[in-house]
């Protein structure tokens, strides 16, 4: 039976103009509205139709004022059920989606926000085979969502479907979200492969770091932990002085560049300085990265690598 029902749902949006209207991609917000929200029965709603048909046959042909009376209430339930179903949807606004990131083949967590100014329950949302349920209060509510990926690249969101079956699951209220977005996926790093060519440790990489033993003692600034203040030694001079632990310590630079790559087509040289770009996060070390048409300073820390790796992602 409600395999029935998904085939006449996707017959009739195929034939009815009225529901194929919001296929086109929107701007953020999209809020849903009386025009955009569909109400059919459920399997379990047809069947209890069908029983209080049956109730009010059997009512009438043997005059039966109190089962009459039941099959009324019931009828007025039902009704009023589907007018919850309709309002559970109506009014919610999708005001933003934020995409993370993850490499291709990989899924990619999205978190909607969705803004309501009164509670609601039991609202489904799905998104290929993820499904999620959430309960929208009187603010804003985020849900998150697994998106597949295959390839990097920009890759724009699919249509969504909001649906809800609240309070009986007599009737089923869905409308379509597609937002005009997109996430960018990262490319898949090699598996392995020849490590980068990074020059000679000199001075110029040579940084500070936080170490356990004492390096020097150096004046007092605002700021400093009073734990760090060498009394002993402040009482011997004017000033206030500070117990200082950083040392130098020696971080490679690694100079990444897409023009000593050669022989090996473009996929390969972006899969390579994935990789490198990964290992040179793992190890902590300072690496530049030269693209056609972009270059990146050296830096280091999680914000430059999810730069270098957009700028991977984003190469024809």
């Amino acid at each position: 039976m409600r395999e029935t029902l998904q085939s006449l749902q996707r017959w009739a949006e195929r034939r009815l103009p009225a529901l194929t209207r919001y296929r086109r991609p929107e701007k953020l917000p999209i809020e849903l509205h009386r025009r955009r929200i569909y109400i059919v029965p459920t399997a379990f709603g047809l069947g209890f139709s069908v029983l209080l048909l049956v109730m009010l046959i059997g009512a009438l042909n043997y005059a039966n004022n109190a089962a009459l009376l039941l099959t009324c209430l019931l009828g007025a339930a039902s009704s009023a059920s589907m007018l919850i179903a309709f309002r559970s949807l109506d009014g919610l606004r999708l005001s933003h989606i934020h995409g993370g990131h993850a490499v291709a083949g990989q899924p990619l967590e999205l978190t909607l926000t969705f803004d309501s100014r009164r509670p609601r329950s039991a609202i489904r949302l799905d998104l290929g085979e993820c499904r999620v349920a959430f309960a929208p209060g009187p603010a804003t509510t985020q849900v998150k969502l697994s998106l597949p990926t295959e390839k990097r690249g920009w890759q724009p969101l699919p249509r969504m479907r909001l649906w809800s079956t609240w309070p009986l699951g007599l009737f089923r209220a869905w409308s379509w979200l597609h937002p005009d977005q997109a996430v960018l996926v990262w490319p898949r790093a090699e598996a392995a492969g020849p490590p980068p060519k990074a020059p000679g440790d000199d001075a110029r990489h040579m940084q500070l770091h936080r170490g356990d033993e004492l390096a020097a003692l150096r004046d007092y600034h605002a700021g400093d932990p009073q734990r760090h203040i060498a009394w002993k030694a402040s009482a011997r001079h004017e000033n206030l002085l500070v117990k200082d632990f950083e040392q130098p310590q020696n971080r490679p630079q690694w100079q990444l560049d897409w023009r000593q790559l050669g022989g090996i087509d473009s996929e390969a040289r972006i899969a390579r300085l994935a990789r490198w770009l990964n290992e040179a996060q793992a190890l902590r070390c300072n690496y530049s990265l030269w693209l056609p048409g972009n270059h990146i300073a050296s830096g280091s820390g999680p914000l430059h690598h999810a730069r270098c790796m957009n700028a991977l992602a984003c190469l024809p």
